[in-house]
């Protein structure tokens, strides 16, 4: 990757140009059966789209908050890289009624009904599909996003230091993102390109987001993502292990 990417934008910026259809995340969610895999490139669009609903449709500008009250979800990994790419705190799991912006998946709407600002509902449906009718007082991601361009230009540069991340009370700008990234790879088994991590971690904690999503982004590598492993019959995350060519597994994914 590219020494002087100094935000997760900037990461994925890199990934892009080296090798755009590439896998950069697998998604698996046990409950359901589903199986989603985006390339860099396909990954890297929906981050543009949904980084144009924010700064065009949402008009949150850099220092805004956005709650993201989701789980360890494909979609999500696309929140927290538009977040990036404007400049706006991503708070996992923060409170709605700090934030400027909510974005919260079908169980937690009561949670977010509180914020005051633009309220997001994920349906967190296969292939991203939609809610049958959205949720009162909230507009429908999937409803929202597919007519937003294509490219992302900030309207201002994001500055790599300021907060960019709140996950467990702590606060990252995008450059501390960055290096904590690069600097605890090694340790998750992630030793450059073609590195494979599974998953299951939620992502509530610096270490469910590292491992499934900035670890491989900092290290060109690429994450299996799991939601719902708890509920994987015996010998499925073995045949996982193999058929998606795994290299390393975050340590407690099997407990998730």
């Amino acid at each position: 990757m590219n020494a002087t990417d100094r935000t997760p934008a900037d990461l994925l910026g890199s990934a892009l140009a080296a090798d755009p259809g590439r896998p950069l995340v697998t998604f698996y969610d046990d409950a359901t059966g589903e199986r989603v895999e985006l390339s860099v490139a396909t990954f890297a669009n929906w981050v543009a789209k949904t980084a144009n609903l924010l700064q065009d449709e949402l008009s949150v500008e850099p220092g805004d908050r956005v709650a993201l009250l989701l789980p360890a979800h494909w979609q999500t990994a696309v929140w927290l890289l538009a977040c990036a790419s404007v400049g706006v705190v991503a708070d996992v799991s923060g409170d709605a009624r700090a934030a400027d912006v909510v974005v919260s998946g079908p169980d937690r709407l009561e949670e977010a009904r509180v914020c005051s600002g633009a309220r997001i509902a994920m349906a967190l449906r296969p292939l991203g599909g939609r809610f049958p009718q959205a949720p009162e007082g909230f507009a429908d991601y999937a409803v929202e996003v597919p007519g937003q361009g294509d490219r992302f230009v900030p309207y201002a540069p994001v500055d790599p230091e300021e907060p960019a991340l709140i996950v467990a009370g702590r606060e990252f700008s995008g450059a501390e993102v960055v290096e904590r990234a690069r600097a605890e790879a090694t340790a998750l088994g992630l030793t450059g390109p073609g590195s494979r991590i599974l998953s299951g971690l939620p992502y509530d904690t610096w270490e469910g987001l590292h491992a499934g999503l900035y670890g491989p982004l900092a290290t060109g590598g690429s994450v299996v993502l799991c939601r719902h492993l708890e509920q994987a019959g015996d010998g499925v995350l073995d045949k996982r292990v193999e058929s998606e060519r795994v290299t390393t597994i975050a340590h407690g994914a099997a407990g998730h």
